[in-house]
């Protein structure tokens, strides 16, 4: 492998942070992108992809805006330059084939983008995070002891991401993976009741799930400063979630690694004995 150089993009991030750890313990080396990173990169500055990209023969490509009008466009661009400059291979983290709303239709053409840009590509198909609940926007509900969503009794088929993490250090390290589409996700749907409800039992808190109309979930965050445009946003996930328009396994985890995905009841275990949740 001391041929390979690994671009990880979104290396801060939830996914990006766990793909450069596994990469590393594999030996193989990792150039971690971000604005503060040595070279810096950014998605809205092409002057500073060129150095990036610079030795690259692999990447894992995470967009900020992959659901946003430019997203199509950069990873196009991203990608046609990687190739021209020694990238063989490329991952993309991305949305499920049924996500919700016009966003979609964003996602479907940068995955497209990539596809044609000549390199060998995977597609990794992700459900919503397990760590949104210990690293992201809904560690906080949990610490209050309420998390009051607009979603409902919707199900979804939430991922660990460390699983995540592993499918896409195999695809960029193993053959076999090229013109994949991985549908990831859990094992089994699980309502926001009910991850509410292990994360109460791994922790022995007092924590409930309060299911709020869109209008409500939309009034108070607004009244914490929420931009408004990330309150119309969440309002439409959640909407999509409370519908049933994600209540789908995917068979991705097992495809990629042979095995189950990990359970959500363990990632609670684990964060538990981790002391995440303590107050």
């Amino acid at each position: 492998m001391s041929d390979e150089m690994i671009l990880v993009t979104g290396a801060t991030g939830k996914t990006g942070r766990r793909v450069a750890r596994l990469l590393r313990e594999r030996g193989v080396p990792v150039r971690a992108a971000s604005r503060s990173a040595t070279p810096s990169f950014d998605w809205t500055d092409r002057g500073t992809w060129e150095p990036a990209l610079r030795g690259v023969t692999g990447m894992y490509v995470v967009h900020p805006d992959l659901g946003g009008p430019q997203a199509a466009d950069d990873v196009a661009a991203f990608a046609r330059q990687a190739a021209a400059a020694g990238a063989r291979h490329a991952v993309l983290l991305s949305t499920p084939s049924d996500a919700w709303g016009p966003a979609q239709e964003h996602v479907l053409a940068a995955e497209r983008a990539l596809e044609h840009a000549g390199l060998d590509w995977t597609v990794l198909r992700v459900r919503w995070f397990f760590q949104n609940f210990s690293e992201d926007f809904l560690y906080d509900p949990v610490l209050s002891g309420e998390v009051r969503l607009p979603a409902g009794d919707g199900k979804e088929a939430f991922v660990d991401a460390e699983d995540i993490a592993e499918v896409a250090a195999l695809a960029l390290t193993e053959a076999g993976h090229a013109g994949w589409h991985y549908e990831l996700s859990g094992p089994r749907l699980m309502t926001f009741g009910d991850a509410v409800a292990e994360i109460a039992r791994a922790t022995g808190r007092d924590l409930r799930y309060v299911p709020l109309t869109p209008e409500a979930y939309a009034q108070e965050q607004r009244a914490r400063g929420v931009p408004e445009e990330w309150v119309r946003l969440t309002v439409g996930l959640y909407d999509h979630v409370g519908s049933g328009g994600l209540a789908s396994l995917g068979d991705g985890v097992h495809k990629a690694l042979g095995r189950a995905p990990r359970d959500f009841s363990e990632y609670a275990d684990t964060t538990a004995r981790q002391g995440l949740w303590n107050v």
